[in-house]
């Protein structure tokens, strides 16, 4: 089932479900008005939801309207609680390695997270603003999941269980930023800007064999500017899979229905397949050659990420965005 939140003028959308070929869609206010509200009371929703979704697919739906039609919104435009993991700890070794640091040993037994802002999160077609070039713009290509409520102590075998919906995100980094902020031992926030996700979340039954133990093996394409930056495999490298991840959220606390939970930047070892953000590129480039020489994003750039599945369709259609100058 794929599903997605359209502008009504609203903060939280109004709620959709998406055909396959994410041409076709259909309101399911009767069943529920936002995204949130669906996964609150998921145990009901969903099979109702799916009932939609198998109806559309077989055009036997006469209310539906064109998907390119509508303006997209996230397909949760804002969630109580958005943590980002670090999954693929190749990615930090490599970093790490750059700036001649040693990577402590837990890092491969105990995951990296922050907790980040969900009190917006932006459409998939929706411009990235910032005030500064000089803060050092990048993208970052992640895989992310939406929980239902898990209780606190969860293990990771059960935390799987709780994990209804899946995405692609953009976890926008302000690179110049970021080593003020951790210099002060207290985490990401000025160097974090609002996430961009792409249009439509889905179930876990449309990845079909690529969903494996909590990991979603298919590549992560990132395009900038026409020029493909990289097509790492998200199942490949990943150190901790999101049973796990959401394991690691839940040691100490309950998370609520609609908890969002990213991997971190998709990479794999050496990243034969590219990279998932422009700081890999550069800390490769430091690595082989001395010196950092690819740029971090500028305005009017344009960043495009996408997953396909094994026939090449658009999964969960494209994170299409262009890099403006916020004005005040």
């Amino acid at each position: 089932m794929k599903l997605a939140s359209i502008d009504n003028k609203t903060r939280d959308g109004q709620l959709v479900v998406v055909n396959k070929e994410l041409t076709k869609a259909v309101s399911v206010s009767d069943i529920a008005t936002t995204m949130q509200l669906a996964i609150d009371n998921w145990a009901v929703t969903e099979g109702q939801l799916q009932a939609v979704y198998k109806k559309l697919n077989a055009n036997e739906l006469s209310n539906t309207f064109d998907f390119s039609s509508v303006r997209v919104l996230a397909p949760i435009p804002r969630a109580y609680h958005w943590a980002d993991g670090s999954a693929y700890v190749t990615h930090v070794e490599l970093v790490r390695k750059a700036r001649n640091a040693a990577l402590p040993e837990s890092f491969w037994t105990d995951p990296l997270m922050y907790m980040g802002a969900s009190d917006a999160f932006i459409g998939a077609n929706d411009a990235v603003e910032i005030e500064k070039e000089a803060w050092g713009i990048d993208f970052e290509s992640e895989v992310a999941i939406i929980t239902d409520d898990v209780p606190a102590g969860t293990n990771s075998t059960e935390a799987l269980k709780h994990i209804k919906l899946i995405t692609i995100i953009n976890d926008v980094s302000l690179r110049n930023l970021i080593p003020n902020e951790l210099s002060k031992q207290f985490g990401f926030y000025q160097s974090k800007p609002w996430t961009a996700f792409a249009p439509v979340v889905v179930t876990l039954d449309e990845l079909e064999d690529s969903w494996k133990d909590g990991k979603l093996c298919l590549p992560l394409h990132s395009t900038l500017n026409g020029k493909l930056i990289g097509s790492p495999n998200a199942g490949v490298d990943m150190t901790f899979n999101f049973g796990q991840l959401v394991a690691h959220a839940a040691k100490t606390r309950s998370l609520m229905a609609g908890t969002v939970i990213g991997s971190g930047t998709v990479a794999n070892e050496g990243s034969p397949d590219g990279s998932s953000c422009l700081a890999e590129v550069r800390c490769l480039e430091i690595v082989n050659e001395g010196k950092a020489s690819t740029p971090f994003m500028c305005f009017g750039d344009r960043i495009e990420i996408e997953m396909k599945d094994k026939k090449g369709v658009s999964i969960f259609g494209k994170i299409n965005q262009i890099i403006k100058e916020y004005k005040k």
